[in-house]
Formats: C-alpha cells, structure tokens, sequence
C-alpha cells in the first residue's frame, strides 16, 4: 500500500511556492515540473484543528471547505487572530499595504513586520506597495481609514483573482499605475495615526514569481478543481502558482487547483493516471479571449 501524507498547505518561501506535510516535510514547487497526487481509496476529509491542536473528535468537513475546519475548531482558530482583531496587544510592528491582483482589484491589509512580503505572495497580489509601520493598533485604524476614504475593500475572493490572471498588463508600470494613484491619494489624506510613519511608494511585482505574466506567461487556464474526491487524482506539469492556486497542464488543459482544498484528506503519490476530480469551468474577467478563433 502507498505511503499516504497529510498536507499541512501551501507556503511561499524565499526561492518560491513550497507543499508542506504533517510532520514536517516540505516539497519545493518548481514550474515545469510534474506534480500528481492522490487521495487514498476510502479516505475521509477531516478536521485540521486549531492553533496547532488536533481536532478532539476528528470532525469530518466538506470536500469543498478551503479551511477544512469543523465549526468548534474554525471558532477557536480565530479566537486570537489579528484578522478577527483579538490580539491588540500584539507588541510586534506591522506594515499597512495596497495590493492588487488585477484591473479593478486593490485591496488594503496588514502584515507583520517580520513576515516581510511573505503575506502578499501567499495572498496571491501580482504587485505591492508598502503605505506604512508602526504598532497593531495604528497600523489597523490606517487600514479603516483608508477603506472609509478611498473605498477599498480589505479583502477580495480568490474567484475573482482567478478570473482577471488572464488578462494582466503587460509591463510592470501598468501593472502598478492603479495602486501607485492610491498611494498618493491615500498619503494626501489627513487623519493617520501618528504612531505610524508613513512609507513611500515603490511597487514590488509578482507576476515574474507567479509565472502568470509577460515571457514567464503560461498556458490560459479553462477549469478549476472543485474538490477533491476519495479514489480521485490530479497530476499535471507546472506552469504557474499565485498565493494558494497552483496551475497544472493536464490532459483536460490547465486546471488551478487551490491548495487549501489539500488539507486534511490523506494523499499519496501518483504516476499517470488521467485527471479524476471534479472540476469546474473557470470564470473570466469580461474582454478575456482564449484566442484568435
């Protein structure tokens, strides 16, 4: 019987997009590289628990779950978390951001100090810029001005950062125009905390890391994996990865799997075996073509 591992997800690393295990070990992701694997026959989705604590009942979750999380553990993860804003005496710095995915798609967050731009690329952003630092709570009242002023969101679905890869700018300016003109109206604003200091702009790009623009560009992507299913498998050479979503050239065409759909299912290794998950068409920006005909 093969040897079945546990993904413990996706992180980005400083030489790129890296598989981690239950247990410690890791698999580099390397573009034109095959990557395939399986879920075990008869294999049940269960909870991944909470704050490094297994789930006390091994709950089982949906296939389609990207947090695979019963509802107890998803509770407790988020019981001390920035994102749920209950941890302000977090002592650590952190630094405000614009980032944007696509046309029309900008966002405003906080990251870490410490965490450098390890957020951005896990968060999938084709190109950044820093806005300021200072303590938690500043750099969060930062983050709730400016989506008051400037109408930003702090969030943005991953269906919609799919469906825009397709039609990215060319070059790494116009890819930077949308958040380099925020930037400046986001500085011209009064009221920012003054614990926090201000950063100037510089536009840090993604695509080249992603492999989702310009020479590094590779196949469009036609589907999206659902979920993964027990008995099925997916396999397919590399040819792209932003944030979570790996794109894989396989026999139906290249299909973006999001990795987070990994977690909890015990996977094992596999060969050739032809692309077995459901799948769904993947939805397009407006304007987007596939080509000439």
């Amino acid at each position: 019987m093969a040897q079945a591992w546990k993904c413990a997800g996706l992180r980005w690393a400083a030489d790129g997009p890296v598989l981690t295990w239950v247990g410690g070990r890791r698999s580099a992701l390397v573009r034109g590289k095959r990557v395939a694997f399986g879920v075990a026959e008869g294999g049940v989705r269960t909870c991944v628990g909470a704050r490094g604590h297994a789930c006390p009942v091994r709950a089982g979750v949906s296939g389609r779950s990207t947090g695979a999380r019963c509802e107890e553990c998803a509770r407790l993860d988020r019981a001390h978390s920035v994102a749920a804003d209950t941890m302000a005496d977090d002592p650590r710095p952190y630094r405000v951001y614009l980032a944007w995915f696509g046309p029309g798609l900008v966002k405003v967050g906080i990251t870490a100090y410490e965490r450098g731009s390890a957020r951005l690329l896990e968060q999938g952003a084709v190109c950044f810029s820093w806005l300021g630092c200072g303590p938690l709570m500043a750099a969060r009242r930062t983050e709730e001005l400016l989506r008051a002023a400037l109408g930003v969101p702090d969030r943005i679905p991953y269906a919609h950062k799919r469906a825009v890869r397709a039609a990215l700018p060319e070059s790494e300016a116009e890819r930077a125009a949308e958040i380099a003109g925020l930037h400046a109206q986001a500085v011209a604003l009064g009221g920012w905390p003054e614990a926090l200091t201000p950063e100037p702009f510089g536009g840090v790009d993604h695509a080249g890391v992603f492999g989702i623009a310009g020479a590094e560009r590779g196949p469009v992507a036609v589907a999206e994996v659902a979920e993964l299913v027990a008995g099925g498998a997916i396999g397919g050479e590399l040819v792209a990865a932003a944030g979570p979503d790996l794109h894989l050239a396989t026999e139906r065409g290249v299909v973006v799997l999001d990795t987070r759909l990994m977690t909890g299912w015990e996977l094992v290794s596999a060969e050739g075996e032809p692309c077995a998950v459901p799948l769904r068409e993947l939805k397009r920006a407006a304007g987007v073509q596939d080509g000439l005909f």
